[in-house]
């Protein structure tokens, strides 16, 4: 099959559904009050996370909830910051409570269900580029529920926020105590001389995927490449339905073809696993190597473009080799 690379944007471009369609998307049913019931997608943003949640539904089976840990535009999680960390044992209910609601079904809104289709829903996809941070307490509250981590390499990244004009998070990141304590205070001079947009945000990149990593066993959560999922559908697409215990039909390569209704063209050639190098250049993307290099990171996109699964993997609590910064029995 000719990879999705070739195909570029020869697909027809995804418009998020008819006007008729969106009329109707507050009109569902989602009977299962049940967080076994939802498929948790995580990554950073601009990370491919819309694209990947429209292959996981592209027979619309799913009730497709969107960001909901927003608290700008979600009120019931007002509490939460917008990269909100919390420690696994964490108990309090002004956090479980709207977590319980937005797993289990029981959250309704415009922002939320913007892009869902389906009138009867048996199962929910939520996608959220805020909660990278919030992985290790979900997976220890709410066991059981799927989740997948989807990573892009973060030179293309950073390259796609800083056209779009998105500012970093790192002053609400390192304002987070327990985040600092727990993760981050080996690097937290690194992180706080960040230079430029560019390192402000491949350091941001850094600590939403090393937080995640350092906390989570293989196990525990599905890891997705946004390039090999371009390079190699015909691989890695068997492989994500195989995780989600579904199958599948040769329709679900046509989606691959189209972006994501949130899609920009021309953001850091987001069609080609490389297409980030003409707007970082070769000094960015050394000094990318060099940052992700402090948090052990480089092992993840070692040279090129191109991930290294099993060096991610590698990673990983329980896997016998420690991230930078841990401590036996930490994290």
């Amino acid at each position: 099959m000719e990879t999705i690379r070739r195909a570029g944007l020869k697909g027809r471009t995804l418009k998020g559904g008819s006007a008729v369609e969106r009329l109707l998307a507050p009109l569902y049913l989602d009977p299962h009050r049940d967080h076994h019931r939802s498929v948790f997608l995580a990554g950073s943003g601009r990370s491919g996370t819309t694209w990947v949640s429209g292959i996981v539904d592209y027979r619309r089976e799913y009730r497709l909830v969107f960001e909901p840990f927003h608290p700008g535009r979600v009120p019931l999680c007002r509490n939460f910051r917008r990269k909100q960390y919390l420690r696994p044992e964490d108990r309090r209910e002004e956090y479980l409570g709207p977590a319980r609601k937005i797993l289990s079904g029981g959250l309704r809104s415009s922002w939320t269900d913007r892009f869902h289709r389906t009138f009867v829903a048996r199962r929910r996809l939520i996608k959220d580029i805020r909660a990278n941070l919030l992985l290790g307490w979900i997976r220890a509250n709410f066991p059981g529920m799927p989740v997948i981590l989807l990573l892009r390499h973060p030179c293309a990244v950073a390259a796609s926020r800083l056209v779009l004009g998105w500012k970093d998070n790192l002053a609400d990141v390192l304002a987070q105590e327990d985040l600092v304590e727990d993760h981050l205070h080996p690097f937290e001079g690194e992180i706080r001389g960040a230079a430029s947009g560019f390192e402000r945000h491949v350091f941001l990149w850094c600590i939403e995927n090393y937080v995640p990593l350092r906390q989570l066993a293989p196990d525990e959560v599905y890891l997705v490449f946004y390039e090999e999922l371009l390079a190699k559908p015909e691989t890695e697409v068997p492989r994500l339905f195989a995780f989600l215990g579904q199958d599948f039909d040769e329709r679900v390569y046509e989606v691959l073809k189209c972006p994501s209704p949130l899609s920009r063209d021309g953001t850091a050639g987001g069609w080609t696993p490389g297409g980030w190098r003409g707007s970082v250049g070769e000094a960015g993307a050394r000094r990318a190597v060099e940052i992700m290099g402090l948090f052990g990171l480089d092992r993840v996109y070692p040279d090129g473009p191109m991930p290294d699964p099993e060096g991610a993997r590698a990673l990983m609590r329980g896997t016998g080799r420690s991230l930078p910064g841990e401590v036996p029995g930490g994290g």
